[in-house]
């Protein structure tokens, strides 16, 4: 019986040493916030970071601190304001989150946040108010990060917010900024302009030499260095829903870059991130490290950051840098912070300097990519229109004439879409090797859905059954319905594709293809108006008949060719 009791005193005891640091009652971490785990804290750079919604302010003021994780999440955190260089919590937080929770520090109430559970987190957000009185001085806010037991970063600080009796007023919290411990955030509207590009800047921008504070369709990349200074002035601005980019590459591929992401993060909020592209997956995210300055905004959907960066430029992780490398941006849309595949991409010409001011062209189109649009140009503007043209409405023009015992309508349209399938198919292998896989956006969607109709298309009437059969109908029918589905799937390729071409700012090329769409309904307008007066029986003369069919079919055929040149000078002009 005594051995029993023993035990259970024993257990006792050693339950009350126990201390369940996954409720976050870490009460006894509130002076130095180092987590009691018997390990040292990392010293290496954080993945994580503390950032604010304003850098000044007086006696009483609000200000918003977040928490985030860049890559991996954390699972333990502890949340403090103090002076700069001090060592006691001041202030005081309220949270909104129940991953959230306040403590008590050195008597103070409410003057720490920590979690309340293990559970994963990759962003907490809390509100200090400052004292209403008192000598206050500068403030940092200081945290501390538990990614597993044994891995820890402490004294993680947001960038100093500097005590002014006068300070301004808080920005909008739509638009906080992820910075680093050696950066501080505003998201006041950003001064992006193309002034001083060339003399005082490096730019570059899509379209070429848009203004982005004039053009809301203008994607825009500037530089600025200073001499005998590493430190250089970054700005991106672009329309997007998810993200806008910014990369250095020693290629005009991606892959081995370094890059910056502007966007959204799974708040809502606009967040600058630091990344290095390995290829065509999502970059993997770095510390920010030597970055300040950092600045953003979002209005009408155009986002907008501006930093400046001491790190040194890489496309290789194990460092070494260059002084000349091909600029990027790419845009595209974003889910909980996580960015997807980029929906548009531009590329320099040139590798450039950035510590030499320059206006900065666009990479022009590669040729194999070129041969791809025109021949999907004239495959499904040109060649099959024609072939379906003659199916439909000219079948009686060489009306008993026949050779290799077929009807020359019949000939004429089986030769024609043969040369569509053949033009389509070239331009799907030239697009594919010279891409070398998947890219984004709705393009090769698109084209991948009009290549696979289209080769089962002759497939599948290879197959048909005689005229006379009483199934025939089925075939007629899924013929021309397949005809017509691959015709506008095509078009609506075709329009998707030019926006690859089109760089000025009037996108001409666009508005082209869209009079040559318009075009072509006409004439079918006509030529099904002109049948259906046939088949009342309203002509006078057969010869009447065919001569109608035959002008409006040279009238179609002169307006789409003029329409093909203009559109083909374009592609190779871009």
């Amino acid at each position: 019986m005594e051995r029993y009791i023993f035990i259970i005193v024993l257990l006792v005891c050693c339950l009350h040493a126990v201390r369940c640091y996954s409720s976050g009652k870490v009460t006894g971490a509130c002076d130095n916030m180092t987590p009691q785990h018997k390990k040292g804290a990392q010293q290496s750079l954080a993945p994580f970071s503390v950032t604010t919604d304003r850098f000044h302010f007086k006696e009483g003021d609000e200000i918003i601190v977040r928490l985030l994780a860049a890559s991996t999440p954390f699972i333990g955190f502890m949340l403090q304001a103090r002076e700069v260089g001090g060592s006691s919590p001041l202030g005081s937080f309220t949270v909104t989150s129940g991953e959230a929770q306040l403590l008590t520090c050195n008597g103070l109430s409410n003057s720490a946040v920590s979690h309340t559970s293990d559970s994963p987190k990759s962003s907490i957000q809390g509100i200090w108010r400052a004292p209403i009185s008192g000598n206050l001085n500068s403030i940092q806010f200081s945290a501390s990060f538990v990614k597993d037991y044994s891995t820890f970063w402490v004294g993680v600080r947001s960038s100093p917010v500097t005590y002014n009796i006068a300070a301004a007023p808080p920005t909008n919290s739509k638009s906080i900024s992820i910075t680093s411990t050696s950066s501080f955030a505003s998201s006041s509207k950003l001064s992006n302009s193309s002034t001083g590009c060339g003399s005082t800047k490096v730019c570059f921008s899509q379209p070429l030499n848009c203004d982005p504070g004039v053009s809301p369709d203008c994607y825009s990349l500037s530089a600025m260095t200073s001499p005998g200074d590493t430190a250089i002035q970054l700005e991106m601005t672009g329309p997007s829903d998810g993200y806008i980019a910014i990369g250095f590459s020693d290629d005009q591929r991606m892959g081995n870059d370094d890059i910056y992401i502007c966007g959204r993060d799974s708040g809502g909020f606009i967040q600058l991130q630091h990344a290095f592209s390995t290829g065509r997956k999502i970059p993997d995210i770095l510390p920010l490290g030597n970055v300040s300055d950092v600045k953003s905004s979002v209005n009408n959907s155009i986002i907008s950051c501006s930093f400046t960066t001491r790190n040194p430029i890489s496309t290789q992780r194990s460092g070494g840098s260059s002084s000349l490398y091909y600029l990027m941006i790419v845009h595209g849309p974003s889910s909980s912070g996580t960015i997807g595949f980029h929906t548009g991409t531009f590329i320099s010409d040139t590798k450039v300097d950035i510590s030499s001011p320059q206006v900065v062209t666009s990479e022009k189109e590669p040729p194999i990519i070129k041969a791809h649009g025109s021949l999907m140009l004239i495959a499904w503007m040109t060649t099959g229109s024609l072939g379906m043209i003659i199916a439909r409405y000219l079948k009686g023009v060489a009306k008993g004439k026949h050779y290799f015992g077929k009807d020359v309508w019949f000939l004429a349209h089986v030769s024609l879409m043969t040369l569509t399938v053949a033009a389509t198919i070239i331009a799907f292998i030239l697009a594919f090797s010279e891409v070398g896989g998947w890219s984004g956006g709705a393009h090769p969607v698109l084209g991948c859905i009009v290549m696979i109709l289209a080769f089962f298309q002759p497939i599948a009437a290879m197959f048909r059954c005689g005229p006379q059969h009483h199934w025939r109908f089925l075939f007629n029918w899924s013929h021309a319905l397949n005809a017509v589905a691959i015709k506008v799937l095509a078009v609506a390729a075709i329009f998707t594709g030019l926006s690859y071409f089109s760089t000025s700012e009037d996108s001409w090329l666009l508005k082209v293809m869209g009079g040559f769409v318009g075009w072509e309904a006409t004439l079918y307008i006509l030529l099904e108006l002109h049948m259906r007066w046939k088949l009342n029986d309203h002509a006078e003369s057969a010869s009447e008949l065919t001569r109608m069919e035959l002008l409006l079919l040279v009238l179609f055929f002169l307006g789409n060719i003029a329409f093909l040149v203009a559109l083909l000078v374009g592609i190779g002009s871009s």
